[in-house]
């Protein structure tokens, strides 16, 4: 079978489905590839490097979609291109199918297959797959990057002999991919960065990023992602109410806006309203990453950059992924390789498409003349829940004394059990052994309680690989050696040595090595 990627026709995409590199990979699960003649050109991709890479050169799409059994395309098809799709032949392409019922109804007449790189469910498997996710990286990366085109100042703050410049302060609404992509390159780049997402569980990796989590007061039971294939679910009405809020309170004080909020199978949700915008300052930005499917600034305008009567800037653009076409189609290619893969699971160049198959079940728009959108809930949960344990009933002020009681009375036990055992053996030995051994013994016992403390007190902080238990043994040797160095045997006095200069060479290499180790992390 072939597979093919035709040149994208809509406007300022430059974006393309195969690359020569995953084209040998395609090659390699028993696939002929074809491209047209162009289709890599914007993207760096020259036809003399795909005929290297062993692809065949369509001179035109028409002659592609002809050719090609199986048809690789970043864009959903516009209605002239779902019109060449012919009975038993495979799409695989961003589709969005809960907008997008008449391109299906035509897939279904025309008796092709349509999987939507949009709809694969977010499950551990499908990371590989997961093209929405691939395209909202850059795309967060790249908003933050418009963001600082378009704004005024510095974003990190600068104290200069001109004068000083204050921060600026950046809000992503969303901390998905694509706000979790803005949230690094902003804070990269030193502005004072917020983060706001309706699942509150996300603020450990949006403060580990060096950004301060928005909370919003207000308890509401959290969609199970396994029941949304890992993808957001709508809020209710007074959490939404409660959001707004929060967001009027916030917006006077924020510079740039950077909205991701996304809900397959929906219009994007409005969570920055003209009331906001009014409120912001001017020279202020907004960029909306859900432009495309209407924007979560209500006053968004797709594909174009407005500036509002009071100097905000509101930037709608579509084609954030595109703007970076080489490494965008470079990961494209790469999810429909893998997708292609899962298709072909004897890798002899024939698609199986198992919809018992959790992953192909999730993306599959159209199939054997049938709409099979929605999908059903994946079988793998998206997110393994970890199961809560029972909390502890709080003890009252009786309870906890009489438990610090037990136990102080069996650290006691303890102490004295061991303090028993111990003076039996110093007594069983001092009965049976001769009196220069125990004067040996009892300088053995006295250097490894005094190595112990004087290692053991230190700082925990302070400890490392080389300054711990090794030195504690180190220090437990030079007390003893010490106390031997002077004997009046000649051999016992050379091993005293020894035992002094090598113990000295680890303690005091541990102490240099721990120094030079600690200066790594000292800030400059």
């Amino acid at each position: 079978m072939k597979i093919g990627a035709p040149k994208e026709i809509e406007a300022g995409e430059a974006r393309v489905a195969m690359t020569p590199d995953s084209a040998r990979a395609l090659q390699k699960l028993g696939y002929d590839c074809v491209i047209e003649a162009g289709a890599g050109a914007q993207a760096g991709f020259s036809d003399a490097a795909y005929e290297e890479a062993g692809v065949e050169i369509a001179k035109t799409g028409a002659a592609l979609w002809k050719a090609a059994d199986i048809v690789a395309k970043v864009r959903p098809p516009t209605t002239a291109e779902t019109k060449k799709l012919r009975e038993g032949q495979l799409l695989i392409s961003f589709f969005y199918p809960g907008q997008n019922e008449k391109g299906m109804e035509a897939a279904r007449k025309q008796k092709a297959n349509v999987i939507a790189m949009d709809m694969v469910p977010r499950i551990s498997r499908a990371q590989k797959m997961d093209a929405l996710s691939s395209m909202a990286n850059i795309a967060g990366y790249r908003a933050v990057i418009e963001a600082g085109n378009n704004f005024g100042r510095f974003f990190t703050g600068q104290i200069t002999a001109a004068g000083k410049v204050p921060p600026a302060k950046v809000l992503v609404v969303g901390a998905g991919v694509a706000g979790l992509a803005a949230i690094g390159t902003s804070t990269s780049l030193g502005a004072i960065t917020y983060a706001f997402d309706v699942r509150p569980e996300v603020a450990e990796q949006v403060e580990s990023m060096g950004a301060e989590f928005v909370f919003l007061d207000f308890e509401e039971e959290q969609q199970d992602g396994a029941a949304t294939g890992g993808y957001a679910a709508v809020s209710s009405p007074e959490f939404a109410a409660a959001q707004l809020a929060k967001f009027r309170e916030l917006a006077p004080d924020i510079d740039i806006v950077i909205t991701t909020a996304l809900i397959p199978g929906r219009d994007a949700p409005e969570l920055w309203t003209e009331d906001m915008v009014a409120a912001m300052k001017p020279g202020s930005v907004i960029v909306d990453l859900a432009a495309e499917r209407g924007g979560n600034c209500k006053l968004t305008v797709k594909d174009e950059k407005i500036v509002t009567d009071n100097g905000v800037t509101i930037i709608g653009y579509t084609d954030f992924p595109s703007r970076m076409a080489a490494q965008s189609s470079t990961l494209y290619a790469t999810n429909i390789r893998h997708m292609m893969a899962d298709l072909t699971p004897e890798k002899d160049g024939i698609v199986h498409h198992d919809m018992e198959d959790d992953v192909i079940r999730g993306a599959t728009a159209v199939f054997a003349e049938e709409i099979t959108f929605p999908p059903p809930p994946p079988k793998v949960a998206a997110i393994a829940a970890k199961p809560k344990a029972p909390a502890a009933p709080e003890l009252t002020p009786e309870q906890k004394r009489a438990q610090e009681v037990t136990a102080f009375k069996q650290q006691t036990r303890n102490q004295v059990t061991l303090l028993a055992i111990g003076a039996a053996l110093v007594l069983g030995v001092g009965l049976i052994a001769p009196a220069s051994f125990m004067q040996h013994f009892i300088v053995f016992i006295l250097s490894v309680f005094i190595g112990f403390q004087v290692i053991w007190n230190v700082a925990h902080s302070l400890h490392t690989p080389l300054m711990a238990v090794t030195n504690a043994i180190s220090s437990i040797v030079i007390l003893g050696a010490l106390i031997q160095v002077g004997s009046a045997s000649v051999l016992i006095t050379v091993l005293a040595a020894l035992g002094i200069f090598m113990a000295a060479i680890n303690i005091f290499g541990g102490f240099l090595v721990t120094r030079r180790m600690l200066a790594m992390f000292q800030k400059s």
